[in-house]
């Protein structure tokens, strides 16, 4: 999952989180299948979840790459299952919204020469540092780029924390921590301790960085405060990459957005006859001010680019009552296509991620246009492209929206759904933001389950899914799935499950289907899913931000200028 806004999103960065392999053995898998399908099914299976997501991650559909064969088969397969159940499509008849994109295929020089005191250092491509551009330029180049150590490139007012200070970073390279000032000290009282901001994420770090003007910005990767390996970043920022398609074509950005391993950042900072440990100690402490690190970096870029439009996919079940009123389920398609071979295997095909959101998206919008009894309000099903590339997709739609966001009741979404089977919990990432939190409690409870919030609030899942581009705009949010105890097997089982599905699976060619996947947490959470989506789709009343949220008055907002229109008309 990775997350790109627009730079008017670093205001919202003064957003804050919230409160926040994989193999069974066939027989268990098959007894606890059948156990969550023997409660009320309301037509969710996990024999059709399985069917969807067997295709949809199959080495036909290419790693459902955007611009690629691989989206086509994909929106085409999508549109099409929608249609076989009667769904409308969109408002200007088409199941297809056209979501304009630039693709920049980034080929870095094959190394980065640092130099300034002493032995010129080598860093190699993809072993020491990756690195692409949002610029459309056929070339970049770095000559003797002066580097600056910014901490954790972080302006935060609220927090009275400010890493840019005094500092003048135009032609510069600035070197910059991921997460938030505190988390790697353990230091509860820095940001919001060990639940990350938005000031963590890596898209906030580049957008900052530009805003400062600097020539180049570099994170250094450190698995722990990343969530994440080495590996995840060496694949997802390497080859074609795709952006918003902007007037400036890129050029407000900084040339270079890379990130480099911690190895080679302490190689670095050796050269520059400094600790790297005792930097990163300091830019933890209120007052930190930027160390210029006395190096010179030498790199280039070069690049092709293509201006195209990717395709978000929607479909609706028109309400009986209120059809002017949505509920909006959400998933994105995409994935990261075909790319450097591991282990023989060259398709990305995303099984987990998210062909599984994908097949619960179809089976809950057949389980509503199967049921004789229809909602109140209308049911919008939309599957999302450029999720991987940084929630673009739902973000265009947040800013182009089909349907008017301040009559979208709520956005339930479903990514990553978990392949170890039924789980006794509840998951709710971004839990103690809104009401929806007590719509899924109710659900989980008929369904025997209980609620926690996200047990990793450090990496900033919040952020890194499609629920936030709502959210953003003020509508009401709902990110939830089994993820911290089994209930065939505990809550070890599936911390095990979970590690391992981040350490060897997470955007690499093993997140693949297998026979043996255990669907029947899958079904659960979607049944779930499914009955919420059904009783907003009959309530009268729109759920709200809870107070304290920083969404709350984007929502209220909203909503009052909808009341104003009605009252204009005459239906208040």
């Amino acid at each position: 999952m990775r997350l790109y806004l627009a730079p008017a999103a670093a205001l919202l960065g003064l957003l804050l989180a919230s409160c926040q392999g994989n193999t069974s053995q066939n027989s268990a898998a098959a007894t606890d299948t059948a156990a969550a399908d023997t409660t009320a099914t309301d037509g969710i299976s996990a024999a059709v979840i399985g069917r969807h997501l067997q295709r949809l991650a199959s080495d036909e559909f290419l790693g459902r790459k955007p611009f690629t064969a691989g989206e086509t088969k994909t929106v085409n397969y999508l549109a099409d299952e929608f249609k076989k159940l009667g769904l409308k499509p969109g408002p200007d008849g088409s199941y297809f919204q056209q979501v304009p994109l630039v693709e920049i295929n980034t080929t870095p020089a094959a190394t980065m020469l640092v130099s300034g005191k002493g032995q010129p250092l080598t860093l190699q491509y993809k072993a020491d540092f990756v690195a692409v551009t949002e610029r459309e330029q056929p070339r970049i180049d770095l000559k003797n780029s002066p580097l600056v150590f910014a901490g954790y490139g972080v302006v935060a007012p609220e927090y009275r924390w400010n890493d840019y200070a005094g500092l003048d970073v135009k032609g510069k390279t600035v070197v910059v921590l991921i997460n938030d000032p505190g988390f790697v000290v353990n230091d509860t009282t820095l940001f919001k301790g060990k639940a990350m901001t938005y000031y963590g994420r890596w898209t906030y770090k580049y957008e900052e960085a530009a805003r400062q003007g600097a020539a180049a910005v570099l994170i250094v990767h450190d698995t722990r405060p990343a969530s994440y390996p080495w590996a995840v970043v060496e694949s997802s920022w390497s080859g074609s990459q795709l952006f918003p398609q902007s007037d400036d074509k890129g050029a407000s950005k900084c040339g270079l957005e890379g990130w480099v391993t911690l190895d080679a950042a302490k190689r670095l900072f050796q050269a520059a006859g400094q600790n790297f440990d005792a930097l990163q100690a300091a830019a933890n402490k209120p007052g930190f001010r930027p160390v210029p690190l006395g190096l010179g970096l030498t790199t280039s870029l070069t690049t092709t680019t293509r201006r195209m439009a990717s395709k978000n996919v929607v479909a609706v079940l028109p309400g009986t009552e209120r059809p002017d009123e949505y509920v909006l389920y959400t998933a994105h398609w995409d994935h990261l296509g075909v790319g450097a071979p591991v282990a023989g295997d060259s398709i990305y095909n995303g099984a987990v991620d998210n062909a599984s959101g994908c097949a619960a998206l179809l089976n809950i919008a057949q389980a509503f246009a199967e049921n004789k009894q229809k909602p109140k309000r209308s049911m919008v099903f939309l599957a999302v492209t450029g999720e991987e590339q940084g929630l673009l997709g739902s973000a265009y739609y947040a800013a182009h929206p089909l349907f008017p966001l301040n009559k979208t009741v709520a956005d339930l979404n479903m990514d990553a759904l978990a392949d170890f089977g039924p789980m006794k919990d509840l998951t709710v990432v971004g839990y103690g933001q809104s009401e929806l939190d007590d719509y899924a409690t109710a659900a989980a409870q008929e369904q025997g389950r209980y609620i926690v919030p996200d047990q990793t609030p450090e990496q900033g899942h919040f952020f890194r899914s499609d629920h936030f581009s709502l959210a953003h705009v003020g509508v009401p949010a709902l990110y939830a799935s089994g993820r911290f105890e089994s209930r065939a097997k505990g809550k070890d089982f599936a911390r095990e499950q979970n590690e391992q599905y981040e350490e060897k699976h997470y955007h690499q060619p093993s997140d693949e289907y297998r026979s043996d996947m255990n669907l029947g947490g899958m079904a659960e959470d979607a049944r779930l899913l499914y009955r919420i989506g059904r009783r907003l789709g009959d309530e009268t009343t729109f759920p709200q931000w809870k107070p304290g949220s920083e969404f709350k008055a984007i929502r209220e907002k909203s909503l009052q200028a909808s009341r104003i229109v009605k009252s204009t008309n005459g239906d208040a």
